[in-house]
């Protein structure tokens, strides 16, 4: 059957009254009329019993129109399903955390997106800033939360977030034991311990830069991970900078946290994707962030 032909009888078919039908579907009467006989002619049936009190449905009449009441809900319900496809309401987000940067700013804008677009599958999973930009080029994630500074052609990186920089020493060293902030003179010499360049040269090359201007830090061991990081600070191996939201959340036993004097050193997050080829899923989330930096 004509879909509008359908939709047209399943109003009269509520209605049972073609002036009241006709002005619900904003036509003339005398259209109603033609198309409700165009679908009978089209049927073999009638399917409408006319008299001067109005109009009955015949026993097909009656099967034709729940049947089509049906078809619309169904036609209806693809409509919507495919706006929402496009709208980016429905889908699939493929995103990625960065290692040094769960929870925070990050944890509270998926919470949000999921909040707000329930019905988007959301595959997270969790890496190094450079393991996450190799899979964003690969295309095998759709978004990925990083550590700027980014310079890779074909992404873009919005800033979300910024948060101060700690010093981790342990709680047996000098500088537990002293409150006013350290300045970068006194851990010039300093045992460091640090993650590998690899993992985020950005990142690297900015908390370096910041608490060491003058020359590298004299780096004695590398871990994987910021706890395992905390960990060898608290054995007595050295000292480490660590993000100020990560070394709250370990509480790692046997540290103690540092500020450092100004100017404060900081760190940012940022949301890493591709501007040109971005998917509507992508382009909600992003605009649920704070406007995009030049890149």
């Amino acid at each position: 059957m004509d879909l509008r032909r359908m939709r047209y009888f399943a109003m009269l078919a509520e209605e049972l009254n073609f002036t009241r039908a006709a002005e619900r579907l904003r036509i003339a009467q005398p259209a109603l009329s033609q198309q409700i006989k165009a679908l009978e002619r089209q049927l073999g049936t009638r399917l409408i019993e006319r008299d001067s009190k109005g109009c009955a449905l015949t026993p097909t009449g009656t099967v034709v129109a729940e049947e089509a009441k049906q078809v619309l809900e169904q036609v209806a319900a693809a409509d919507e399903r495919i706006a929402a496809v496009i709208q980016g309401r429905q889908g699939r987000l493929r995103l990625a955390y960065t290692r040094s940067a769960r929870g925070g700013a990050a944890d509270a804008l998926v919470t949000a997106f999921r909040d707000r677009y329930p019905e988007v599958a959301l595959s997270l999973q969790t890496g190094w800033t450079t393991h996450n930009v190799t899979e964003l080029l690969a295309g095998r994630l759709d978004a990925a939360f990083v550590r700027p500074p980014l310079d890779v052609p074909g992404l873009a990186c919005r800033i979300l977030a910024e948060e101060e920089l700690l010093l981790a020493v342990p709680a047996d060293h000098p500088l537990a034991r002293d409150r006013a902030r350290v300045s970068r003179r006194r851990i010039s010499e300093e045992p460091v311990v640090l993650w590998p360049r690899e993992n985020g040269p950005g990142m690297y090359d900015l908390i370096t830069g910041q608490l060491w201007p003058d020359h590298p830090p004299r780096i004695v061991r590398q871990e994987p991970d910021d706890e395992q990081l905390l960990l060898a600070v608290a054995a007595g191996y050295g000292i480490a900078p660590i993000p100020e939201g990560r070394a709250r959340a370990f509480r790692t036993p046997g540290i103690r946290l540092r500020r450092l004097s100004a100017p404060t050193p900081t760190v940012t997050l940022g949301l890493a994707h591709h501007p040109r080829t971005a998917s509507a899923v992508v382009r909600l989330l992003l605009a649920m962030t704070a406007p995009e930096s030049p890149s």
